[in-house]
C-alpha cells in the first residue's frame, strides 16, 4: 500500500510517498481501507519531533480517519468487513490502510460522507470533551475561543453556542472572524489589532470570561487569563503559536480560576465508555443538522505535505482533508 512516510523529523517537504507493507489487525483491532484522513495541527508538530510524544522513525502521521473495514481482529464484534466507519489513531492515517483500535472505531452515519467523517472526531471530540468534561460550561456563561477559525476552534464556537453560552471568537483576521460569525459567534476579537484582555473585559461589561478555550498558546495566553472572571476555567488545548507560555501563578490565585489540561486523545483511549457517550451525543447533533464541519480544502494522498504546509502557514479555516 502507499503511505506518506516521515523518515526523519523535519518540515513537510521532507515527507515522502512510499510503498509500505500492509498492516495486519491483532486482537481488538480493525483494519480500515482509508477513504479520507483529516489534517490536524498536531500533525505538523509530530513530523518535526515537537509534540508531547515522538513516534519511532520511520512513521506515518494522520489521526482522523474514515473508510471501509477490510479485516477485523479477534474480539471485534461491533463492526464487520465492508462496514463504513470513522475513527481515531495516534498515527498512520496518511495511508491507504490503517489499524484502528476497536474502542475508537465507529460506524459512520449514512448521511455523513467520508470527508466530513474524517473532519469530525478530533475537532468535535476535543472541543466537546474540553467544554463539557473539563470546562463544565454552563448555559448563560461566557466562552472565549482563541484560534477560533481553526478546526478545533471553530468546533468549540459551534458547540459553545449549542450548549447555551455567549461565545466570543478571537482570531487573527477579519476574514477568519467572518467565518466564526457564520458558525454562531456572538462577538469577535481581532487580536492582531486589539488587546485581548481589554476587549474581553469590554465585551463582558468588566466581568471577564467564564471559560477560555486556548489551542493557540504563545503570547495570547497570559493576556487571556488576565481577562478571566472569578472562578473561571482556562482550558489548555494546544500550542499552535509554537511557544508554550510560562504563566505567572499569581494570576490563577488572584482570580480563583482553574488552569485545566485537555488531552482528548488520552481521554478517548483511557475512558472509552465516556468517549463513546460524547460521540453518540455529537452524532445526534450532526444528524439533527446542528453541527457542520467546514472543509477548507481536500488534497490527494500525494498532496499531504502541501496540506501540512498550509496548516503551518495558518492559511486553513476549518479543516483540511486528505482524500484517497
Amino acid at each position: 500500500m502507499k503511505a506518506i512516510v516521515c523518515n526523519e523529523f523535519g518540515l513537510p517537504s521532507s515527507l515522502v510517498l512510499a510503498e509500505v507493507e500492509s498492516p495486519k489487525p491483532k486482537e481488538k483491532e480493525v483494519l480500515v481501507s482509508v477513504r479520507a484522513c483529516g489534517v490536524n495541527f498536531p500533525d505538523t508538530l509530530i513530523i518535526q519531533g515537537l509534540y508531547q510524544f515522538k513516534p519511532e522513525l520511520p512513521f506515518t502521521s494522520g489521526s482522523d480517519i474514515a473508510g471501509i473495514v477490510k479485516e477485523v481482529g479477534e474480539g471485534v464484534t461491533h463492526v464487520k468487513v465492508g462496514d463504513k466507519v470513522f475513527g481515531f489513531v495516534m498515527n498512520g492515517g496518511f495511508a491507504e490502510e490503517v489499524i484502528v483500535p476497536k474502542n475508537v472505531c465507529f460506524l459512520k452515519p449514512p448521511q455523513m460522507d467520508f470527508h466530513i467523517a474524517a473532519s469530525f472526531m478530533m475537532a468535535y471530540g476535543t472541543s466537546y470533551h474540553a467544554l463539557k468534561d473539563r470546562g463544565n460550561l454552563k448555559e448563560g456563561e461566557t466562552l472565549v475561543v482563541l484560534g477560533a477559525s481553526g478546526g478545533v476552534g471553530l468546533a468549540a464556537v459551534e458547540l459553545g453556542k449549542l450548549m447555551g453560552a455567549k461565545v466570543i471568537a478571537a482570531a487573527s483576521s477579519e476574514d477568519k472572524l467572518r467565518l466564526c460569525k457564520q458558525y454562531g459567534a456572538d462577538e469577535t476579537i481581532d487580536y492582531s489589532k486589539e488587546i485581548l484582555k481589554e476587549r474581553i473585559k469590554e465585551l463582558t461589561e468588566g466581568r471577564g470570561a467564564d471559560v477560555i478555550y486556548d489551542p493557540v498558546g504563545g503570547e495570547y495566553s497570559e493576556s487571556a487569563i488576565r481577562g478571566m472572571a472569578w472562578e473561571g476555567r482556562y482550558l489548555v488545548v494546544g500550542f499552535a503559536a509554537g511557544d508554550i507560555p510560562k504563566i505567572p501563578l499569581n494570576l490563577p490565585l488572584l482570580k480563583g480560576c482553574d488552569l485545566v489540561g485537555v488531552f482528548w486523545g488520552s481521554f478517548a483511549m483511557k475512558t472509552p465508555k465516556k468517549n463513546m457517550q460524547n460521540t453518540i451525543q455529537l452524532m445526534q447533533w450532526y444528524s439533527e443538522g446542528k453541527l457542520k464541519p467546514h472543509i477548507h480544502n481536500i488534497y490527494p494522498l500525494k498532496g499531504a505535505p502541501k496540506a501540512l504546509e498550509e496548516m503551518m502557514q495558518r492559511k486553513v479555516k476549518g479543516k483540511v482533508v486528505i482524500g484517497m
